[in-house]
This record gives C-alpha cells, structure tokens and sequence, in this order.
C-alpha cells in the first residue's frame, strides 16, 4: 500500500511537471538585421501575464494556456501578433514602425492612447527628428517647420536662442501668448526678462514704452535637445484643455530619454561647425557725386547756402582721401563676415536591468558668435533613474542641470544712436573708426563708434538651472480586466539668471561730463517653480469590448520669480564696479502666483471601433481677481474607425476615421493686472509713493478659449500613406484689453476684460513611406497650414497696438478685421476722395497695408537610406506675412543703404528707393512693410554609417556633415524675415529694427557607440 501510494504521488508529481513544462515557451526577438532587441515586451493576449528579452533578445513565459496568442512589442518597430503553443522554442524579427497609427500619444494627464484613436490633433516629433538631421543651437530652433499649426520666429541672430512661438494664431492681444513647456511633468518657465540696457539705448523712450528692446533670449533654450526623446504639441484646446487656464497657447509636451533593459550603451558624439553670415547688405555703390548730394542741404539764405555747400564739400574731400588711400571701409564686413568655428561634444551611457533603468547625459556646446565678444557656452548634465521596487510600486525620477552664458552684443533699437546697428546705419564707408596707438577710438559721424562699442561693451546672461521630476505609480489592482493605480507626481523648475551689461567711461559716447559718464548694470533673477498633483486611473475591460478608462485628480503650482536690475552710472576712470558709481538705483519685479484646481476624464473606447472622451478641469488661482473662484474647462471627442466594422472591400484604405472635437482652455490675467500700481515719489524732500498710470481692475477674470476641431484621417496601400487633415474654430471670449482713458481720471490705461478674438483654420499632413527595400528605403512627409483671425466683438474703441507709431506701421485692433491687420497713417493731399473713401471707410485716419499672418506655410521633409548612407532634408516654405522694416529706414535716412540708387519702388519713376522711402518717412509707412516670406532650406544632413566589422571594439561608428538654413530665399530688404525687435512678444513679433544678423551652418559629426 506504502510502494502504491509512492509511485501514485511520483507519477503525479511527473504529470504536474510535464504540464508546466508543456504551458512554457522560450524564444529570441531580433530586428531585420539579426540583432537582439533587448526590452522588447512579450505579453499573452487577454491577460497582465508578461515579461521582456534579455540583452541578448532572449525571454521564457509561461504560458496561462496553451495554445495562445503573444503580443509583442517594442519602441520603433511594429507591433505583432504570434499564435503559440506550449514548450515551443520561437525566433521573431520585428520591423521598423513605418505605421504612425500605433503610435502612443497622451489622452489625459496620466494616460495615454494610440494614435488611431486618437479624436484630437496631436503633432510629435521624435528625438531623432529634432537632433539626428543636424546640430542645433537650442530646442527652440530645432521645432522650426517641422508642425502644422504653428508660426516660430527667431527674434534675432544673436547666440543663446530666443523664439516667439505662436500656435494656430493669435489668442491673445495683452497676454502671454506663449504655449506652455512642459519637461518630464515639470511646468518649467519660459519668461524673456529684460537685462535694463534701456538706461543706455534709451529704447523705450521712443514710439513704444515697452522694455523688451534688449533682445534678451527666453529660457527654453536651456533645455538640451540631445536629452528629448520625444516632443508632442497640444494646439487644439481638446487636448490642452487638460492644462486648463495655462493653456490658452498650446501645450508643448517634452519627454527625455530613459533607459531600456538591455546591455550598457555608451554613446560618444563631436560636431564641428562652422557659421556664418546668411546674408550681407552690401555698401551703397557711392560717388563724389552722390556723397555731395546726400550731405548738401539747399538754403534760400546765401550765407547758408554757401555754408552748407562748403560742409558737403568737405565731406567729398574726405570720400576722395579715403579713397585714393586704399579704399572706403566696408564696417559691415568688419563687424559681421567672419566664419566662427563651434563645437558640442556629448557622452550618454544608459541601460537597465530587470527592474532598474537608468540614463545619463552630458552635453557641452560652444558656439562663438559672428561678432566679436559674443557668444553662447552651455554645459547640461542630465540623470534619470527609473526603479521598480515590487509588482505594485515603481518610481522614475529626472534630474537636469545647465549652466550657460550667452553674449548677447547690443543690437536692436536705440534712440541715441548707441546699438551697433543703430550706429552702423549712419556709419560712413570713409570714415576711420580704428583706435589709436594708444587705444583710443575717434569719434564717429554716427555719434558712437561701431567698432568702440563691439570691443568695450558687455551684455551677458549667466543661467544656472536645476529641473526635475519625480513620478510613482502604485497598483492598488491589478486584475486581467480591472485595474487601479495612483499616480503621484512632482516637478521642480528653479533657475538663477545673472545678466551683466558694462558701458564704461571710456566710450566715446560717455566723454563728455554731461552724459551717463559711463553705465554698469547688474540683474540678478531667482525663479522658482514647483507643481503637485496626484491622479486616480482606473482600466475597466469588459467581455463585450467595451473599455473604460477614468482618471481623477487633484494639482498643485506654485510659481515665484524675483528680479532685482541695480543701474550704476557715473564713474572715474575704467572702473565698473557698481560700489564706485555716481549714481545708483534699483527696482524690483516680484511674481507671485500659486494654482490649485482637479481633473476628471473618461475614455470609453468600443473595441477599437468608436473612442469617445469626455473631461473636465477646474482652476483656481491668485492671478484671478477672485483668486477663490474656480473656472471650468470641458472637453469632449469622438473618434470612429469606420475600417474596424468590416465594411467590406475599401479598396487602397486601410483605415477612415472621421473625429469631431471640442474643448475649452483659458489664460490667466498677468500678475498685475488686479492691482493699481504705485511709483516711488519724492515729496516735500520725503520718500513716499502715488499711484502709476495703469488702473487695474480686481475684478479681473482669465480670457476663455472654445474651440471646435474636426478632421477625418486615412491611411492607404498598408498604412504607407497617411492623410491627416483638420479643420478648425477656435473663439477667445473675455479678452484681456487695455482700454485708454482720459487723463482726468488720473490714469491712462485701465485693464478690462473687453472683447471677442476668433481665429479659423486648415491643417494637412500627409506622411509616406515612398520606397522601402533591403538596401533602400524613402519616407517623405508634407505639412500644409493656414489660419485667419478676426477680432468679432470690442468693449472699447479701435486702438494702435504693438509697433512704435502709425507713421512707421502698427498693428490695429479693430472690430470685424484681422487681429494682426498692419496699419498706417497716410498723406491725404497725394489721394482722390474716392481713393480714400474706399481704402479708410471709417474716416479713422489709416490705411490698411499689411497683415503678419502668413497666406499659408508648407513643410517638406524627407529621409532617405541608400545601404550605409543616410539623407535627410527639410524645406520650409512661408507664403506671405508682412513685416516691418525699420532697419531699411534707417539706413535711408543716413542715405547708406545698399539699393539706394536702385529705381522700381516710385510708382512715378522719378525718384530713387531710397530717395523715395525718404520721402515718405513718418507719412506714410507703406514703403516699409515688406512680404516677410520666404522658402528656407531648415536643414539637410548625410551620413555613413560603417559596417560592425570595420573599426573592432566599437558597436557603432557614424560620420557625416549637415547643414542649417544653408539656402534662404527671400524677398525681404533686410538681413532675414525672421526677426522681432520686441523679444518673445508673440503679437508684435514682426518689427525689425537693426538685428543681430541671422547665420547659417555646416557641421561635421563623428557618432560612436561603444
């Protein structure tokens, strides 16, 4: 009985064993090339049962039943579907994901979707699109051309970056305009703060009061594109409703790297590039004839006449001396035609192990500038870790740190003829700025000496930042068909910005007792930002293909910035320090604001078939007048893959979804605009204070955005083409305005909430996969965009904003016309009444000359793959948006400019372009407004890669050389249609006045992989 009973409990223990061993299946998963693609995850279909490959791509499972079905994926290669049976022993080659339909993008703030079901439109761009094609001077340049929807202008040439970023058109007249950046979950800051430079340039002293003239860089820039695994852009207020009253501009969603299961990867790459000018204006082409013209002023006085005859003639002298010793002086060649060598050298190692990944990047750049003594230095060392304690609790955890220093050279408007290229418009060829044997510079016909102010002058930010984020998610359940998690996140953004600007004594400019006697300014800003939030996602899975998934939550923001500018002027000798300065003063800019609010969404998705969402966001905050009043924000989408309900034959289709979506979003009121402010006064010899000029209202509600997005997607020949097109309505109600007011009341402007903004528009993209061979391969992609706004109700009367008088062109907002319509006064004796009737129907005194929206922009971008050799290219085509240019004015009214004597621009035929412009200065501003198109070459880059055998010990090496905006086409009378004199301000991001130059690039890259 004892020997039956044994063997009945061996032959069980046999069966039991077979059993296992018949449910296990053991396999490898390689790419098209035979490698091993470790991290790849096998999962059995219906159920959380799971696991991933090895370093080597290799993986066992046991099976919950036998036979079944795997899933397997991995990150940039199509997704596959294997049936199995236990104890098999299985090989998988993955391909490349060509099919942007299964890609993930985000759905809600703690979840996410596939693209096929997705109902609003999401862009993204992956690292390799940003980064990969050629070296870029920040992430800021790297987003040019490359989403519908958006207009990207670099405010100037200048190193250390600096963009305004408009998304579907203006949303705003008054207020941050901006999308909002978010790094990893960290709300991280964006603000272009002015370095004080005024008290010098006097910039702000003009036609606009503003202080942004100092083409100061806005602090995206600090983020490291070579760090960005992936970028996605929220435009409609669908998507960005998620962020609520932050997201009134678009939402710009950034992911870094992190590591993958797998062996250590250690990467090595070195650029060297070289930049230089995109464009030279050139000299006038002078004469004695001409220099006599342009420097004689006729009198009906004898004894003036003759005074200015022999002051022009002098002149002439001085032209023929110049010229008879070798030549005239080309300053601008001087100054700006140099080609400077850069460098950015970057080391990353990453890997992970079955339940620890990690990632680590350092990246340094060193990008000279094309003037000298300016330039951009950044070091950004970055560590992210990402730890899976148990079944139930992981933790990922960013950390990144940048230092950087940008030489920003003093350009862009000035009103004492002290900016360079201020100064350089009234430089004269036969002048001679060199300084002396004993470094003395002369005076300049300019009033300050061009070369002088490049040599002695400072303007410097020094950035120090520390971004991170820490992200757990805990499994409260985790069944096959109903799970629950709690998502806990923080961010953290803190950054101090030291800005140096130095004018010293010994400036031309500064020599006479009775100027500034020299300037020294100091700004130091401390920004600290943090957010909380905590979110409750549950997955509800049923038997009849229906799925469920919420999300709850709950959000904290804290944001404070302070900036002290301490202005020196007045010192003895060479000396800056600011302890020694005649004259000191201070101001101080504090923001303050703290956010609170909730999240709630619902995602009910019928087996791939019919996806619908639906949300909600509340806010609250301190920038609101009544900081306790909470403002909603809802959202709805729908989205049908019609191909899913087995419609039959549909020919070249592979999948029709129609969407239709609708979502509301909102912008804080900016942090003053609830207060009256007060100016410090000095009254009776006492120190005290009295109301500014600026009536603020407590009142003051966020401006509200409703927008209805709808589009249909295709996808034919497998998914190898693909059509996205998306038709959009988007209205802002509640616009903050600035309404001015008689001067009795004691104020000149005061804020209100006042009018109605719509903006419509059309975006296509189409995106294929050409040719895809063993040895060749070519993807293309084109982007179509347009959008017209239209202010549709104001609470005030029609107003000037955004440039520097009507005489010169401004913007003008206007019931039922465009709100980026450019403006102008005209001369009304030099038109017919009936000419005038039609073209100022209202009798307000202005033309209509322009408008800054473009007619449409067009993307064209390609990547093609020949065995080893990898090309890719984009195009940038921007039709139509006018432009301001007062660089051109000025250097007509010195009588400089390079198409001076050219004809073409009177419409009589008489006079010259230049004489021509002249006369029309401050009359009319038509001759200044100039089509701001353009067709660029945004970047192009070839490379090799070489066979593994070539170089023993290295797992990768990778050559090639690219190139950035090498080929520009334009139009435009100035050095490039892209440049803003006004800083990041998105609505007046079209007034040029004497730049920075814009540069091209050629870079030369080595990529080892270890």
């Amino acid at each position: 009985m004892i020997k039956k009973n044994y063997v009945i409990k061996l032959l069980g223990v046999f069966l039991l064993s077979s059993n296992i061993l018949s449910q296990s299946i053991s396999g490898k998963i390689l790419d098209k090339n035979g490698d091993p693609i470790p991290g790849t995850n096998i999962i059995e279909k219906g159920t959380p049962n799971g696991t991933s490959t090895d370093f080597n791509g290799d993986f066992n499972l046991n099976l919950k039943k036998s036979p079944s079905i795997l899933v397997v994926t991995s990150i940039g290669f199509s997704t596959i579907e294997k049936s199995v049976k236990g104890g098999e022993k299985i090989i998988i080659t993955l391909q490349e994901e060509n099919d942007i339909l299964n890609e993930v993008v985000i759905s809600g703030l703690a979840t996410s979707t596939k693209r096929s079901n997705l109902a609003n439109t999401v862009s993204s761009i992956s690292g390799a699109q940003l980064a990969q094609v050629t070296a870029q001077s920040g992430f800021d340049s790297a987003l040019s051309g490359k989403f519908t929807g958006a207009e990207i202008k670099a405010n100037s040439g200048a190193p250390g970056g600096g963009i305004s970023m408009r998304l579907r058109g203006v949303t705003s007249i008054f207020g941050d305009q901006q999308p909002l950046f978010v790094v990893d979950g960290v709300y991280v800051d964006n603000s272009s703060i002015s370095s004080g430079n005024n008290v010098v340039s006097e910039a702000a002293g003009g036609g606009n009061t503003s202080t942004n003239q100092d083409d100061a860089s806005n602090r995206i820039a600090d983020i490291d594109p070579e760090d960005i695994e992936n970028v996605e852009i929220l435009k409609g207020a669908s998507a960005a409703a998620l962020y609520g009253s932050r997201a009134a501009g678009g939402v710009v969603i950034i992911t870094t790297k992190r590591g993958k299961q797998g062996k250590p990867r250690v990467s090595f790459s070195q650029t060297v590039g070289f930049r230089s000018p995109t464009r030279l204006l050139g000299l006038r082409d002078w004469n004695a004839t001409r220099v006599f013209d342009n420097f004689y002023s006729p009198s009906e006085d004898p004894v003036e006449d003759a005074e200015n005859t022999a002051n022009a003639q002098a002149v002439v002298n001085r032209f023929n001396q110049a010229v008879a010793n070798g030549g005239l002086r080309d300053y601008e060649a001087e100054l700006f035609d140099h080609t400077r060598i850069s460098t950015t050298a970057r080391f990353s190692t990453s890997g992970g192990f079955e339940k620890t990944d990690y990632f680590f990047g350092v990246t340094h750049k060193e990008e000279p500038g094309l003037v000298e003594n300016t330039g951009y230095e950044k070091a950004s060392v970055r560590l992210n870790i990402g730890q899976k304690f148990n079944d139930w609790l992981d933790l990922y955890v960013t950390s990144n740190y940048i230092n950087s220093q940008a030489d920003r050279g003093f350009f862009n408007n000035g009103n004492a003829n002290r900016t360079v290229g201020y100064a350089l418009a009234f430089t004269y060829p036969w002048e001679n700025l060199s300084p002396s044997s004993d470094g003395l510079y002369p005076f300049g016909g300019a009033g300050s000496n061009v070369l002088e102010t490049v040599a002695l002058t400072t303007n410097r930010e020094n950035v120090n930042r520390f971004i991170g984020s820490a992200t757990s998610n805990v499994k409260i359940l985790d069944g096959e068909s109903n799970r629950l998690k709690l998502v806990l996140q923080a961010g953290f953004d803190q950054y101090t910005l030291r800005t140096t600007s130095i004018f010293p004594r010994e400036l031309t400019y500064f020599r006479d007792r009775s100027t500034l006697k020299g300037a020294a300014i100091s700004g130091t800003t401390v920004n600290t930002n943090y957010n909380l939030s905590a979110f409750l996602v549950h997955n509800l899975d049923l038997k009849n293909g229906l799925g469920f998934t919420t999300q709850v939550g709950t959000f904290f923001q804290d944001f404070d910035r302070n900036t002290v500018i301490t202005v020196g002027t007045g010192f003895n000798g060479a000396l800056t320090n600011l302890s020694l300065a005649d004259n000191l003063s201070s101001q101080q800019t504090i923001r303050l604001q703290k956010d609170t609010g909730f999240f709630a969404q619902e995602e009910i998705n019928y087996d791939d078939k019919i996806i619908g969402t639906i949300g909600i966001r509340g806010d609250k905050s301190t920038n609101n007048g009544i900081s306790d009043k909470m403002y909603y924000y809802p959202k709805a989408n729908l989205a049908v893959n019609l191909h899913r309900f087995g419609l039959g034959d549909l020919g070249p289709f592979n999948s029709i979804k129609p969407r239709v979506a609708y979502g509301e979003a909102g912008r804080f009121p900016n942090f003053n605009d609830q207060f009256t402010l007060t100016t410090p006064q000095f009254i009776g010899g006492n120190s005290g204070f009295a109301p500014g000029t600026f009536k603020g209202d407590p009142n003051i509600e966020p401006e509200r955005q409703k927008e209805l997005e709808y589009g249909i997607d295709l996808g034919l020949f497998d998914n190898r083409l693909l059509l996205e097109t998306t038709i959009y309505d988007k209205k802002i109600s509640d616009l903050l305005i600035q309404e001015q007011v008689p001067l009795s009341t004691g104020f000149t402007r005061e804020i209100k909430n006042g009018g109605e903004l719509q903006n419509k528009g059309i975006e296509i993209g189409l995106n294929a996969n050409v040719i895809e061979k063993e040895d060749f391969s070519w993807d293309t992609n084109v982007k179509w965009w347009k959008n017209k706004s239209k202010i549709t109700k104001l609470d005030v009367p029609a107003f000037t904003e955004g440039g520097f008088a009507s005489s010169l062109g401004t913007f003008y907002i206007q019931e039922g016309f465009s709100a980026t319509q450019i403006v102008g006064t005209y001369d009304a004796d030099e038109y017919s009444a009936e000419e005038i009737a039609r073209r100022d129907p209202e009798g307000d005194g202005f033309f209509v000359y322009g408008n800054a929206e473009p007619d449409f922009q067009m993307s064209w971008q390609n990547s093609l793959r020949y065995k080893n050799f990898d090309l890719s290219f984009l195009w940038h085509w921007k039709k139509g948006g006018d432009g301001i240019n007062l660089t051109t004015l000025l250097y007509d009214l010195a009588g400089t400019t390079w198409d001076y004597d050219d004809t073409g621009l009177d419409p009589s035929g008489t006079l010259s372009n230049g004489d021509y412009r002249s006369s029309q200065a401050f009359v009319n501003p038509e001759p200044l407004i100039e089509d701001a198109g353009y067709i660029r070459l945004r970047e192009v880059g070839l490379y090799y890669t070489f066979n593994d055998n070539v170089f023993k010990g290295f797992e990768k090496v990778k050559v090639g050389i690219s190139g950035r905006n090498l080929i520009n086409i334009f139009d435009y009378n100035s050095y490039d249609p892209e440049a803003s004199n006004f800083g990041n301000n998105v609505l007046a991001n079209n007034v040029e006045v004497t730049p920075y130059p814009a540069a091209k690039f050629i870079n030369f890259h080595l990529n080892v992989n270890f």
